[in-house]
């Protein structure tokens, strides 16, 4: 069952005619999504069908070839001038943690406001602690990377997105590196969030997360949309012979 949300009108990202290739190999074509303030978007498909190259032209770590992206009416360009700025306000969580391994925990949080947004010290230990707490890790604040598990460090990982304050949350398929007994403390995490009205973008392959976490699914397959709806739709009743068999691959079950 998808989370209730008191969804808003406003878009935080319009995404129109985006084409992205490497080479002369075009992973993504044609692209057109909109995600509105408060709505969880999960992507789902077969692996290497564009997902992932999706949420990091985003967030503009890769250029594209032809289309927009806008970050609430801004250009999100790669290399441009700006985009350090917008990026301020698109929290990206990758499944490789990319924790700093000589700097605690807490520190690890607390760098990027403090260097990048010139945040008062405290104000920033303050927010870092109650992150902390609120993913049941206030005791790991002075541990370093090294001392934790895989689960920990993707907590730890969603922490120091969030204490930047984004509009939107970009999270890549954060539960993939994760031991399979890590993986559903994880995941509690990202429901609490969808639960508070955190605005996301999901890549997943774990679908019953997905039909739990999302206002709509999106299937991607080719590098195109192949069609999207609400999970109920989608699960239930999938409307092309494409996304049958995707969901046939699956042990899916209620």
């Amino acid at each position: 069952m998808n989370v209730e949300l008191n969804k808003s009108d406003e878009h935080i990202i319009d995404i129109n005619g985006l084409t992205k290739q490497f080479g002369e190999n075009a992973v993504l074509e044609g692209i057109d999504l909109s995600v509105s303030k408060g709505e969880v978007v999960v992507l789902i498909g077969p692996s290497g069908c564009g997902k992932s190259t999706l949420l990091r032209c985003l967030n503009g770590l890769e250029p594209i070839q032809s289309g927009t992206i806008t970050l609430h009416g801004e250009p999100v360009v790669h290399g441009s001038k700006t985009l350090y700025k917008i990026r301020q306000k698109i929290g990206m969580v990758f499944q490789s943690y990319d924790l700093f391994p000589h700097l605690t925990v807490l520190k690890n949080i607390m760098l990027a406001p403090l260097k990048v947004q010139k945040r008062d010290k405290a104000e920033v230990e303050k927010s870092a602690m109650e992150l902390l707490e609120r993913v049941g890790l206030a005791d790991k604040a002075k541990s370093y990377p090294a001392e934790l598990s895989g689960g920990q460090k993707q907590r730890v990982a969603i922490c120091r997105s969030l204490i930047m304050d984004p509009e939107i949350m970009l999270l890549d398929e954060i539960t993939a590196a994760l031991d399979p007994e890590m993986v559903h403390e994880v995941l509690n995490v990202v429901l609490d969030l969808a639960k508070n009205g955190t605005t996301m973008m999901i890549v997943t392959h774990e679908m019953a997360f997905a039909e739990a976490v999302a206002d709509r699914i999106v299937f991607i397959d080719g590098g195109a949309i192949v069609e999207q709806g609400t999970p109920e739709e989608f699960f239930k009743h999938p409307k092309t012979e494409r996304a049958e068999k995707f969901l046939k691959t699956f042990t899916y079950s209620k």
